[in-house]
């Protein structure tokens, strides 16, 4: 398949990032991953000179392998049809930071949010990183992959059987011993 658009725009990139590596993912998807310190600069040149106008996403990856999470930007560009996701690796320690998009993009308000509840990044020089989900947990983030679930709820909750009334009819009526 000829990607020529999409190789257009990493020419365009290329010059600026040396420091990143590029590759066409398939058609209207370009992978960028770069340095965690080169990822604001990155970002306002995608606003500002690419015409990258919406971030539609940002997610969070735990590599607790590797002792990183790898956050993932995904930027729209509506006339060329074509999406950039940007992957920056930072330190997987228990309160990680790195710096918001928030004043580039409003969305990041929301995603940053949401992986700071989840993961537990902090981002610095957003507005609100208070929960909206886990009001009232008291937990590790939940979506790191050392968070142990079923050790967190025999902890958390008491155990008690259950066996409800409309089962023992059942059972008792011989329903439910085919």
């Amino acid at each position: 398949m000829d990607y020529a658009k999409e190789n257009s725009i990493i020419e365009k990139m290329q010059p600026e990032f040396k420091d990143a590596s590029f590759r066409v993912v398939k058609e209207r998807r370009i992978e960028v991953k770069l340095p965690s310190e080169r990822l604001y600069d990155f970002a306002v040149r995608m606003q500002k000179r690419w015409n990258f106008l919406h971030l539609s996403a940002i997610s969070c990856v735990d590599w607790i392998e590797d002792g990183e999470f790898e956050l993932v930007y995904h930027f729209w560009n509506y006339d060329e049809k074509v999406l950039v996701m940007a992957k920056i690796r930072i330190p997987r320690e228990e309160t990680s930071h790195f710096d918001t998009l928030s004043n580039l993009w409003q969305p990041a308000k929301f995603f940053e949010r949401d992986i700071h509840e989840m993961f537990g990044i902090y981002f610095d020089g957003s507005e609100d990183m208070e929960r909206y989900i886990l009001t009232d947990w008291n937990g590790p983030p939940p979506m790191r992959k050392d968070f142990i679930t079923r050790e967190f709820a025999l902890n958390f909750y008491k155990y008690r059987e259950y066996e409800p009334q409309w089962l023992k009819d059942m059972m008792a009526a011989g329903e439910g011993n085919e």
